[in-house]
């Protein structure tokens, strides 16, 4: 599916520009995260880019076309996942319904993505008891499950304590280290300095900077970027 190229991306709501004129091309490969303060346009970026809203000007394409790709090809985790009201394996079973998947094999890449981010034990559970980490690692086992080119996470440890954060930052490393491209936002310096190998900082729904991350971090090429790592960036 990549690249993901973005060409002249604007969106409009309620009269204001929430993204304004952002170029940039994702690749395959690298970890990227859409980095910038509360308001700054990171979450509806991240939904144009997943197709779930549509550009008010500009265009977003996959690969140097408007083909989407096959199903499954891309997934995405929310800060607040919405879990159905059945048992954790049956949210991942379904997902995979979904998407096509034969029924012989749910079952099998159900287990396997519930092993792979520590929910065997509450597989028969209904997924709307878990604890708020679980219920995040429920929903990248469910996105994982899809085998997905590209998976995107929107500030998927927003609502966690450090230690489940941590775990989280784990299975995302994870996931990536078994070849799906990662795009991810958040707000957190210490997690882009963890996750990023490139950042893409929006700024009052703008790509200010596009670097690699320790490029990033140490020579930021806006006054808006250096502000924000520096902590002195208001939120938009």
């Amino acid at each position: 599916m990549l690249p993901l190229i973005l060409e002249d991306v604007s969106f409009v709501a309620g009269g204001r520009a929430i993204i304004d004129r952002v170029s940039c091309e994702i690749t395959p490969g690298p970890r990227t995260v859409i980095l910038g303060p509360n308001g700054a346009g990171k979450s509806v970026l991240m939904r144009l880019c997943h197709g779930l809203l549509t550009p008010t000007s500009g265009r977003i394409v996959w690969r140097g076309s408007r083909h989407e790709g096959r199903p499954g090809a891309q997934a995405m985790v929310f800060q607040r996942p919405v879990m159905l009201r059945r048992s954790a394996i049956a949210n991942v079973t379904y997902g995979l319904a979904l998407a096509g998947v034969a029924r012989a094999e749910r079952e099998r890449r159900a287990h396997e993505g519930l092993a792979a981010v520590g929910l065997t034990l509450v597989a028969n559970r209904p997924a709307r008891v878990l604890s708020g980490g679980e219920q995040q690692k429920l929903a990248l086992a469910r996105a994982w499950a899809l085998s997905p080119e590209v998976l995107f996470l929107d500030e998927p440890t927003a609502n966690l304590d450090p230690s489940a954060t941590r775990e989280l930052e784990r299975i995302v490393d994870q996931i990536h280290a078994s070849g799906t491209k990662i795009v991810m936002t958040t707000h957190n310096l210490g997690q882009a300095r963890r996750l990023a190998d490139e950042i893409l900082f929006m700024s009052g729904g703008r790509l200010a900077d596009h670097a690699p991350v320790d490029e990033f971090f140490a020579q930021p090429s806006t006054a808006e970027a250096a502000a924000f790592i520096k902590g002195e960036l208001p939120w938009s």
